[in-house]
């Protein structure tokens, strides 16, 4: 694990670039993104397969101009994904977060196509032993990101090496 600089990440391709490079066969990279205490996110890249992706709260990630390359990315593979019952779950959640972000939020939550809440692939670390319903927990309305990546990072077994690199 390492600190990286997204600076010249113009697209989901120059992320999971990025991610290839830091290791040395196809083993399975995680990249860990939060911004400022509002969103975090996770891309799993495994050797050349499609990066998946994981979003904590897609409108507050597509206010950034690093979140939006994901989000972006999500937002077009809308409808995609092969996780149904899943995908009903979080859709009916997000529809629940977007109605009350509308109602109650004036900064423009929810628009332009971008749900409020979880987006993307919450089954992403199941194989590394984190499944996808503690991650939509750790995504859910009143958690931290900052905190929610300490927790994924220490059920990961790499929580001090997270810590080395803040």
């Amino acid at each position: 694990m390492s600190e990286t600089e997204l600076d010249n990440v113009e697209t989901l391709a120059d992320l999971a670039d990025l991610a290839r490079e830091a290791t040395q066969d196809d083993d399975s990279v995680l990249v860990f993104i939060e911004q400022e205490d509002s969103w975090f996110a996770i891309v799993r890249v495994d050797g050349e397969e499609d990066p998946r992706i994981f979003v904590s709260d897609g409108a507050a990630a597509a206010r950034s101009s690093y979140g939006s390359v994901l989000t972006d990315e999500l937002v077009d593979q809308a409808g995609e994904s092969e996780f149904g019952d899943l995908d009903d779950l979080v859709a009916e959640l997000e529809e629940d977060a977007e109605a009350e972000a509308q109602e109650d939020d004036e900064d423009g939550e929810g628009r332009d196509g971008v749900p409020v809440g979880p987006l993307g692939d919450a089954h992403l670390l199941t194989e590394f032993g984190l499944a996808s319903d503690a991650l939509l927990a750790l995504s859910g309305e009143g958690a931290v990101p900052g905190d929610a990546l300490e927790e994924i990072a220490e059920a990961l077994g790499c929580g001090e090496v997270l810590e080395a690199v803040r």
